[in-house]
């Protein structure tokens, strides 16, 4: 069994990562634009570093065979895998919505000029895409209401550790509930970002104060996370949706388009669209871009979920 002074040293260590890993966080989000790709692949990317700094810090530790550390270990390794299953899902939906704007993005560039009947044409695949982008978002609204609270357990105010239970398993018990309680800051705002903004659930779970068993630098740097995003949530007066950045983008350029196409209707007027098209080609290609990259992160915490869990099975199996 290891010493308890190496025990501590490496559960100091980890809420260190910890620490610095949300501070980072806390620098990028006012570097970034709010809910943008970006800013979600930093949150991803650091969701999955808990994570397997986590499954490190069990080699460290030595844990006993069959314990419940395992168990708990492997319930927070769940709800990862299935709040991420719910975030690829999410994504993967916008494929038809990405894909039909840059169809008129590309159409619009083979005809430069505009007659009635293509306008009409374009006006019915706009009017296509804005239903469908409305539709998938009332889909995930009701994803969202079944599965949001469910998934955020970890942040639940009545669920708090008593300070005896931290240094249980050399310290193990503490460090999980310290990453079950940023994991769910950051799965909140993943949800929020790529499936749906609900203000009465997503961010309406308790602190991160009041566990005396968090380092206090930990405790710091997470609340002062949480605090940034509420207030950028407050700041949106009640908006609710899919708040990705890069989709608002491509909706605004496409309703900006729009207007022009529909005043070319009105009016039989001629109207340079040019500009407006080239940012709609613009929005839709970055938003393509960005949502492949999300799945991508995905699929590679998928596999990383499954080796670790592997890897403490094996641990215990050897034993």
């Amino acid at each position: 069994m290891m010493s308890h002074s190496s025990s501590s040293t490496s559960v100091s260590g980890f809420y260190n990562f910890l620490t610095r890993e949300v501070n980072n966080l806390d620098h990028l989000f006012l570097s970034h634009n709010f809910m943008s790709v970006k800013f979600l692949q930093h949150v991803l990317s650091s969701l999955r570093s808990f994570h397997s700094q986590l499954t490190a810090l069990v080699h460290k530790l030595h844990l006993p065979v069959g314990e419940k550390w395992l168990d708990e270990y492997m319930d927070e390794s769940s709800r990862l895998w299935e709040a991420c299953l719910i975030l690829k899902s999410a994504v993967s939906s916008l494929e038809n919505y990405y894909l039909t704007g840059a169809n008129i993005a590309s159409l619009l560039d083979d005809h430069p000029v505009l007659n009635v009947q293509l306008s009409r044409q374009v006006i019915r695949s706009i009017n296509g895409c804005q239903r469908e982008i409305i539709a998938l978002q009332e889909d995930n609204k009701s994803i969202a209401q079944t599965r949001m609270r469910t998934l955020c357990l970890g942040f639940d105010e009545n669920n708090v550790l008593a300070e005896s239970e931290f240094n249980k398993y050399n310290g193990f018990r503490g460090v999980l509930y310290a990453m079950r309680k940023v994991s769910t800051l950051l799965l909140s705002i993943l949800l929020s970002g790529l499936v749906y903004y609900l203000p009465e659930i997503s961010f309406s779970q308790g602190s991160f104060e009041g566990n005396s068993g968090f380092s206090p630098a930990f405790v710091v740097s997470a609340s002062t996370l949480h605090q940034r995003v509420m207030d950028a949530m407050n700041c949106m007066e009640g908006q609710q949706g899919i708040l990705l950045y890069e989709l608002q983008s491509a909706k605004f350029a496409m309703d900006d388009l729009k207007v022009d196409i529909e005043s070319i209707l009105e009016y039989e007027s001629v109207v340079d669209i040019h500009d407006k098209v080239e940012n709609l080609k613009s929005c839709f290609g970055v938003l393509k871009f960005g949502a492949e990259s999300i799945i991508g992160q995905l699929d590679d915490f998928f596999d990383e979920i499954v080796e670790g869990r592997k890897q403490l099975l094996d641990i215990c199996s050897h034993k």
